[in-house]
C-alpha cells in the first residue's frame, strides 16, 4: 500500500511550476512588459530549479528523467509538427498563398461576419478533424493576415482560431481527449456527445453572438488587390486532407509539396529559394521547440516527484456527495492539466480514479466524461505555455501571453460545464 505523500513534500514537488509562474507572469506583470522576461528563461530557471530539487538522486539521474519528459512519443511528435508547419507556413507566405486566401477571404465574408465566420470554420474543421493543433495549424495564417488587412487586434482573431479549435478538440468522436474520456468512464461516445453538447453548445452560441456583435464594429478594406486562385490551392488542399481525417503531419507535408511545385511554375521562387523560405520557417519555430522541450522535461520532473499523485490524493479526500464528487473531479483534471500542459494525458491520468468517485457516488458515467474532457480543454485552451497556444503564437509570431485576454471560448465552456455541476444540469444525466 502506497504510503501518502506529506503535505510538505507534496509542495516541494508542485515548486517548480510556481517558480516558473512568478518568473514569468508576476515578473511581467510587475514590470509591465511580457517581453521584458523571455518564456525561454524562465523555463530554463524552473527547470534548473527543478532538478537542483530532485532529492534521492544523483544529478545524472535527474537529468536524464528531465530528458525523458523533453523525448516522448508524444513530445517529439509535436515537435515534428511544428518543423512542418513551419516550413509550410513560411512557404506559403512567401509563395503568395496567405494574400492569396485574404483576399478571397475579404471578398467572400463582409466584414460582420469575419470574426464569427472564422469561429465558426474553425469549429467546423476542428470537429471533423479532432485536433485543436491541426485546427490552428490550417486556420491561423490565414487569420492573421486577415487580422492585418482588415486591421483587426492580431491576438482576438488568433484567440478566435483557439477557441474554434477546441470546440472539436471537445466533441469531436475522433478526438484523443473523446476517446480517453469514454473510455475511462466506460460509455459510449455518441452519449457523451449529447450530454457535452447540452454543457457547451450554450457557450459556442453566446460566443457567435459576441463575434457578430464585435464583427459589426469592423470596416473590411476596400482595396482589396486581384485573387489569384491558383495560389489559394495548398491551403484548400489543406483544409480539405484534414477535415477528412488525414494525419496532420502527411497533410502538411501536402502542403509543403504543393507550394514548392506552384511557387516555382508560377516564378516566385526557384529551388533554392523554396529551401530558403522552408529553413527559415522552420528557424522561425526554433523558440517553441526549445519552449515545449522544457515545458516537458519540468513537468515530468513534477510527476516523478509525486507532484500530480499528491494533487489526486489532497483533492478526493473530502467527497461526500454526488456534486461534491464531480467537483472534486473537475478540479482534479485542471490541476493536472496546468501540471501536465496536455489534456489528453490529464485525462489518462485521473480517469480511473474519476470512475471510482463516480460509481461510489452514483453519477452517471456520461456526465463524468463530459466533464473530464470539458474542464480539460477548458484550461488547454487557456495555458500559454500549452501546446496549441504557443503553436497559434509561433505562426502569428506574438506572445502567447497576448492571446490569452481574449480566449472567451475555453473560459466561457468552463463556466458552463461549473454551472451544470451546481445547478444539476443536464438534468437527465446528473
Amino acid at each position: 500500500m502506497r504510503v501518502p505523500m506529506s503535505r510538505k513534500k507534496g509542495l516541494i514537488a508542485l515548486s517548480p511550476l510556481m517558480v516558473f509562474i512568478v518568473m514569468y507572469l508576476v515578473t511581467s506583470i510587475i514590470a509591465g512588459d511580457f517581453y521584458k522576461v523571455p518564456i525561454t528563461v524562465a523555463f530554463m530557471f524552473s527547470s534548473i530549479y527543478a532538478i537542483t530539487i530532485s532529492g534521492g538522486l544523483s544529478l545524472t539521474k535527474r537529468i536524464q528523467t528531465f530528458s525523458k519528459g523533453a523525448s516522448t512519443e508524444n513530445m517529439m511528435l509535436m515537435l515534428w509538427i511544428f518543423v512542418l508547419a513551419g516550413a509550410f507556413a513560411n512557404s506559403a507566405k512567401e509563395m503568395g498563398s496567405v494574400d492569396a486566401t485574404v483576399g478571397l477571404t475579404l471578398s467572400i465574408l463582409p466584414s460582420s461576419m469575419l470574426l464569427a465566420g472564422l469561429f465558426v470554420a474553425a469549429c467546423f474543421i476542428s470537429i471533423s478533424i479532432g485536433t485543436s493543433v491541426g485546427t490552428i495549424v490550417a486556420l491561423t495564417p490565414i487569420a492573421t493576415g486577415v487580422a492585418q488587412s482588415a486591421d483587426i487586434h492580431m491576438a482576438l482573431i488568433v484567440a478566435v482560431i483557439v477557441g474554434g479549435a477546441f470546440f472539436g478538440d471537445n466533441l469531436s468522436f475522433i478526438s484523443d481527449t473523446t476517446v480517453v474520456a469514454t473510455r475511462t468512464q466506460g460509455c459510449r461516445m455518441i452519449d457523451k456527445f449529447r450530454v457535452n453538447s447540452f454543457i457547451v453548445l450554450p457557450a459556442a452560441l453566446m460566443i457567435l453572438i459576441l463575434y457578430l456583435v464585435m464583427g459589426a464594429q469592423l470596416t473590411s478594406p476596400t482595396n482589396i488587390p486581384p485573387v489569384n486562385p491558383v495560389k489559394v490551392i495548398p491551403y484548400i488542399v489543406v483544409l480539405i486532407c484534414a477535415i477528412f481525417g488525414m494525419n496532420v503531419m502527411a497533410v502538411l507535408v501536402i502542403g509543403i509539396l504543393l507550394t514548392g511545385v506552384i511557387g516555382m511554375i508560377d516564378g516566385t521562387y526557384d529551388l533554392y529559394g523554396w529551401f530558403g523560405s522552408m529553413g527559415t520557417g522552420i528557424v522561425n519555430m526554433g523558440e517553441l521547440i526549445i519552449i515545449t522541450m522544457m515545458a516537458g522535461g519540468l513537468l515530468e520532473i513534477i510527476r516523478a516527484n509525486g507532484g500530480i499523485d499528491f494533487l489526486i490524493s489532497r483533492m478526493t479526500r473530502h467527497v461526500k456527495s454526488k456534486r461534491g464528487a464531480e467537483l472534486s473531479v473537475a478540479a482534479l483534471v485542471s490541476m493536472v492539466n496546468v501540471c501536465t500542459a496536455n489534456n489528453t494525458v490529464a485525462i489518462l491520468t485521473v480517469g480511473g480514479i474519476a470512475k471510482q468517485i463516480g460509481d461510489r457516488y452514483g453519477v452517471d458515467s456520461r456526465k463524468m466524461a463530459s466533464i473530464l474532457d470539458t474542464f480539460s480543454c477548458c484550461i488547454q485552451g487557456m495555458l500559454p505555455y500549452g501546446a496549441q497556444i504557443l503553436m497559434a503564437a509561433g505562426l502569428s509570431q506574438i506572445n502567447p501571453i497576448e492571446i490569452i485576454p481574449y480566449l472567451y471560448y475555453p473560459l466561457l465552456i468552463g463556466v458552463c460545464a461549473l454551472l451544470a455541476i451546481l445547478l444539476r444540469y443536464p438534468k437527465r444525466y446528473s
